[in-house]
């Protein structure tokens, strides 16, 4: 059977939407507005011609894009994209009670910015494929990429041709690179053992490329082994040096990053130097130490890696970092009541155990970084059941021409602040 259907919106995925006999079907590189011809059949739906076009639809800078799973919207422009990511956290905002709210900050990143890559590897005939996913598929060779910093994207090749001549790489693997100031800082995961040759190999590609440490381990999770080191790792948060670990959470650019903690830090209350801030979910500091220029931090994070570093990096400074699974273990309200405000920068999945014990406290101003509207609006209906007012709202898309988004959310139930800002709002 054909039919002709005109897209209603996109998923979350990003795929267009288009509704038929009562179902709901997504059809990918397809846009809003958008009059599609297509076939059923077998329940499934294929796409036989776009017949119009979106006045949002632009050429995808990259020859992968159809293929990588890395993008999903390409095909539109980059200022559509903002507009849609802050409609999707508006809408999340919206059903979690938040109504009456201020205009929002927008950012996005500039192409070529990302210093975070964790790509799949496959052994084929005749050398190795070094990539994303493509959907339901196999890794989709890396041969381009307007996402990545340029440096980074001058190491894949190199990369391919020593990977291919490991022994430990039989079949699949996976590499994740973190672009800190000291270098490219490498975690290899390969389906056999590093042999003493492997690690000879590694040891040469670190000391020809500038790569300060590669490090192995056999899957996700399990305890990791430094195969090559040929100098100190290190990067700055706030101007504090610190050594991350490997594999340690990274914003996937400085520009992204900039933008966070700029937004943090202007949402800030008014503070003095003996003010205290809890931190939850620091990671390794990236806002740690841009927070301690403004008052005392205590931060507590559950990565006994990312925290040990963290640790390291606070001698001297106004900080100092807890180990604390905020899940198993979440801070308690007499804990919290100590802090003049909460910085809470959770994980994908979202606040867990934790939420509710914040607001049991007498916690009045919040800034809640959030990197899943999802997780996000499951959580705002009891953010406003207990009082707290979107005071400011910031949008940041620092993963280009995907649908991630990045919101920071300055929280308030200080009556006095909610007024003050309310009064800035209309006059």
């Amino acid at each position: 059977m054909q039919i002709h259907a005109t897209v209603e919106q996109l998923g979350r995925s990003g795929d267009g939407m288009v509704r038929h006999d009562g179902q709901v079907w997504y059809i990918p590189g397809t846009l809003p507005g958008e009059r599609l011809h297509l076939r059923f059949h077998n329940g499934q739906v294929e796409l036989l011609e776009r017949e119009s076009s979106s006045p949002h639809r632009v050429a995808p800078p990259c020859s992968l894009s159809e293929r990588c799973g890395g993008c999903a919207l390409q095909h539109m422009d980059q200022t559509a994209l903002l507009d849609w990511k802050k409609d999707h956290v508006q809408r999340a905002l919206n059903k979690g009670g938040f109504t009456d709210l201020p205009e929002p900050t927008l950012y996005q990143t500039p192409p070529h910015s990302r210093q975070r890559l964790d790509v799949a590897l496959q052994r084929v005939p005749g050398g190795m494929v070094l990539g994303l996913h493509q959907r339901g598929g196999d890794p989709v060779d890396m041969t381009e990429c307007p996402l990545i910093r340029p440096e980074l994207f001058d190491l894949l090749q190199p990369l391919r041709q020593c990977l291919s001549s490991l022994g430990a790489l039989t079949g699949r693997g996976n590499l994740a690179i973190n672009l800190l100031e000291s270098g490219p800082d490498l975690t290899l995961e390969t389906p056999s053992p590093l042999s003493g040759s492997d690690r000879e190999k590694l040891a040469a590609f670190a000391r020809e490329h500038h790569i300060p440490r590669i490090t192995w381990r056999p899957a996700p999770g399990k305890v990791m082994e430094t195969a090559a080191q040929s100098g100190p790792v290190f990067h700055h948060f706030g101007g504090v040096k610190i050594s991350p670990p490997p594999a340690s959470f990274l914003q996937a650019s400085q520009e992204g990053e900039r933008a966070i903690c700029e937004a943090v830090l202007a949402g800030l209350p008014p503070l003095n130097r003996k003010d205290r801030i809890i931190e939850l979910y620091a990671g390794c500091g990236t806002l740690t130490f841009p927070l301690a220029q403004h008052g005392f931090v205590q931060a507590y994070e559950g990565d006994k890696a990312a925290i040990a570093a963290l640790r390291v990096a606070t001698h001297g400074s106004r900080a100092e970092g807890f180990e604390r699974d905020l899940n198993r273990q979440p801070l308690l309200p007499p804990e919290l009541n100590q802090a003049r405000v909460v910085m809470l920068d959770p994980p994908y999945a979202g606040t867990g155990k934790q939420l509710a014990s914040l607001l049991r406290s007498k916690v009045q101003d919040m800034v809640y970084v959030s990197c899943n509207p999802a997780a996000l609006e499951k959580e705002l209906p009891a953010l406003k059941q207990a009082g707290f007012a979107v005071l400011s709202w910031t949008v940041i898309d620092q993963f280009l021409w995907s649908t991630e988004v990045e919101t920071v959310l300055v929280l308030s139930r200080d009556p006095k602040r909610i007024r003050k800002a309310e009064k800035k709002r209309k006059g």
